[in-house]
């Protein structure tokens, strides 16, 4: 794990990750006056955007609005020019790895589904939980019962128990997207930023994926990107629109509808 998290760790010893965070605040996720350049490009201007511990938040806005750029930032494959990003009070995530800001607790699912495809539903999520992932220990690890309770719970709840031993690439799209949402789940996150979940679903598919995201909100944060408006309208209590790089309004979904600069520049295109 990080060293600035294990830090925290040693010095709250039997604290949870959310306890250790500090959120007390309620806030889990600041990102502060982010600034990304890209040869000249400004992919991010800027940007100022909270997330709450326990909500489910929507971000939407034209192509280049640094929708992908402002998640790759939080999750550490893209360093900012300027800015501050933190999870919780006390973790600078702009001072650890992928890996590390993964174990810290954040997950990320990307638009293409990346499973096991020739491992069952059941062993891409025990190959997913957390834990120790070294070559050897995987092979010999035994699961526990409450470890197989914990495959068993999540099974339910991404709605594939009754394919728990199907090979994931005999999967729908739409299931493997729910597999996927699985695996994270298995490591635990306290933040799921999830892009584009919908994208190739069909309707019965994206009910189910609304259904599921609605769900998790409470006990996870989860930030939603997305292009389908009424998937966004059918699960948002708070939608974020980017522009340009920068927040350009933020509210409920029927005043972001009302808002005659969201659309201009977005859902009057």
């Amino acid at each position: 794990m990080g060293a600035q998290f294990e830090r925290w760790e040693y010095l709250n010893p039997g604290k949870t990750r959310a306890e250790i965070l500090d959120i007390s605040h309620t806030t889990m996720l600041y990102v502060e006056g982010v600034t990304v350049s890209f040869d000249g490009f400004r992919a991010l201007d800027d940007l100022s955007i909270y997330i709450d511990s326990g909500e489910l938040r929507c971000v939407i806005g034209p192509n280049g609005a640094g929708k992908t750029t402002m998640m790759d930032v939080i999750t550490g494959k893209t360093r900012p020019d300027t800015g501050t990003v933190f999870f919780g009070q006390k973790i600078d995530l702009l001072r650890m790895s992928e890996s590390e800001i993964a174990e810290a607790g954040i997950g990320r699912k990307f638009q293409k589904p990346t499973v096991f495809e020739h491992q069952s539903v059941f062993d891409n999520l025990e190959l997913a939980m957390a834990g120790d992932k070294r070559v050897l220990s995987t092979l010999v690890a035994k699961l526990s019962s409450e470890q197989r309770d914990r495959i068993d719970a999540v099974l339910d709840l991404v709605g594939l128990k009754e394919l728990a031993f199907r090979e994931a690439g005999a999967l729908s799209h739409g299931q493997k997207q729910w597999l996927e949402i699985g695996m994270l789940l298995m490591q635990n996150p306290l933040l799921l930023l999830v892009d584009e979940p919908v994208a190739g679903m069909t309707h019965q598919e994206m009910d189910r994926t609304a259904e599921l995201l609605t769900s998790l909100a409470g006990k996870h944060a989860v930030v939603v990107v997305e292009h389908d408006m009424d998937f966004v309208r059918s699960i948002a209590k708070r939608v974020t629109v980017l522009h340009q790089g920068r927040v350009l309004a933020e509210g409920t979904m029927d005043e972001i509808q009302k808002d005659p600069k969201v659309v201009e520049v977005y859902l009057g295109e």
